[in-house]
Parts: C-alpha cells; structure tokens; sequence
C-alpha cells in the first residue's frame, strides 16, 4: 500500500495511492495520520474524497517530522573501497524538515555553495512511538520506506569534523513520492536496487543488502537514545558514486536533473535551481 502528502485545494491532504485515484485519509498529511494508533486499519479502510492520480502534486512524504535521521559510511563496499574498517557504530547527523521538498519539487542549490553533491538514500518512516526497541519491535515499528537524496553542501560539510552544516540547507532534501507499508509485496525481495541518475547519466547504483546496519537495526539503535515518534524519518546512507569522489569532481548544477529510484519504491525526479536572492 502506497501512502502519501499532496497538495490539493491550497492545502495539504493525507491519501491513499490505488492505481488510478488517491483516497483521502482523513489528515492533512502523513505525520497526523501515522499517529492514530490504528493507522494501517485506517488506511485500507479509508473512504475519502477521490483525487486523479494524474497530475498529483506530492509535497514531502512527511511534511514536518519531528526528527530526521541520517546515517553515514552504511554501504560495505563503498567502505571497503575506500579502505576504511567497517564501523562498530552507525554514524549519525540529523536534517532540519526545512531542507525536505517534495518528489517533483526543486532542489535548490544555495548561493553560499559550490560543491552541491548527490546522495541516494532509502528511507524509513516510523509508524508508532518507540523506545528502547528489540530488533523485532524496531521492525514492527517501522511504518514503512521512501526514496530519499540527502544533496549535500561538501564545501560546508568539511568546513569542520562535524558533518550537520552541509547536510540542511533548506529545500535541498527530496523524499517521496510515497511511502510504501512494511507489508507491501513490492518490498518481499531481500534487498532493493537503488539509482541515481544526473542528467541522464546513472552516477550511483547499488542494492541494499549491502547495507551494513539493516533498517531495524537502525531504529533498534536510535530508540535507545530518544523516542522514535510517528513521522520520524531515518536516512540509512548512500553507497559509492558522490560526484565529491570522483576525478575531476562533480557537482550539481543549475538546470541539473536529479532522478533518485529505488526498485518498488519509485522515483523522485528533481530539477536543480541555484538560490536567487
């Protein structure tokens, strides 16, 4: 089941995707609704004004999460590639909601940058407040996974040891265009193939098995320092492939096309705009 953030009527709705329509959930977006307690229920239930899935405008999956997550050095070939021992501990930073636009929105690259950089992510959304989660209640609290590209300031985010600064620019961060339920058959495979493409140009390709803590592991983590809540978004790193790595480098541009993909979870596909002040 596809779950999702419009914009409709100059507002923002909570829907179902079917194939052909989108069923409104009732909530003006998915962090409302993933807070009721019977959520999935609710979501196959649901009975709710029809809108055409054609032409649906998706503002982020999660419009104003109470926290984002995002995990670095994840992939254990592109670790590995580079040298590095696997880690013993997830690194972490966090995202402000500000930096999140939508599966079609702009991406915009700051005026104060010269070095925006792309990251293919796969996403999860938690479904129910947790902490100090098992591994098997971590899983069971996951609501459910979205595309994510944690687009990156590389110049700011070596400014010092510190990684936060680059990472949150605001309107830098696609995430959508839905989530898809833990249950979904789309996710029954054991890992998923994750694309990313810069004008037309396949610049990161990975599967997710390859993933050295696996998304449960994640949230098992994270729980014992703070409370996971509905909404929350954890990013679970990106593999080899930055333009940063590459020889020359390479970055983003205005006009660039972004497309981040991931098998049964579908594709943000983002147009790069330099800030105008």
């Amino acid at each position: 089941m596809k779950l999702a953030t419009i914009r409709v009527h100059g507002a923002t709705r909570a829907v179902r995707v079917d194939q052909d329509q989108a069923v409104d959930l009732g909530e003006n977006d998915l962090v409302c609704f993933l807070r009721h307690a019977d959520w999935l229920a609710r979501a196959e239930a649901a009975d709710g004004e029809r809108y055409a899935v054609d032409g649906l405008d998706y503002a982020p999956v999660v419009v104003a999460p109470e926290k984002v997550v995002c995990v670095g050095l994840n992939y254990r070939n592109h670790i590995l590639e580079m040298g590095r021992e696997l880690p013993e501990y997830p690194t972490l930073f966090s995202k402000y909601a500000r930096a999140l636009v939508g599966a079609h929105d702009e991406v915009i690259l700051p005026t104060s940058s010269e070095r925006m950089d792309w990251e293919a992510e796969l996403a999860v959304v938690i479904g129910a407040e947790i902490r100090h989660a098992s591994p098997e209640q971590a899983r069971a609290a996951i609501a459910g996974y979205t595309v994510l590209n944690d687009v990156t300031a590389r110049d700011w985010q070596y400014r010092t040891t510190q990684w936060h600064q680059g990472k949150t620019f605001e309107a830098t961060t696609p995430i959508g265009p839905w989530l898809v339920t833990a249950g979904d058959p789309a996710l029954a495979g054991e890992g998923l193939d994750l694309v990313c493409e810069v004008d037309g140009d396949v610049v990161q390709k990975a599967d997710t098995r390859d993933l050295v803590f696996d998304p449960a592991a994640l949230v098992a983590y994270l729980s014992e320092m703070v409370t996971l809540a509905p909404g929350d978004v954890i990013a679970t790193g990106t593999p080899g492939g930055v333009g940063h790595a590459r020889k020359p480098p390479r970055y983003l541009e205005d006009g660039a096309v972004l497309v981040t993909r991931i098998e049964g979870l579908g594709e943000c596909r983002n147009t790069c705009r330099r800030e105008a002040r």
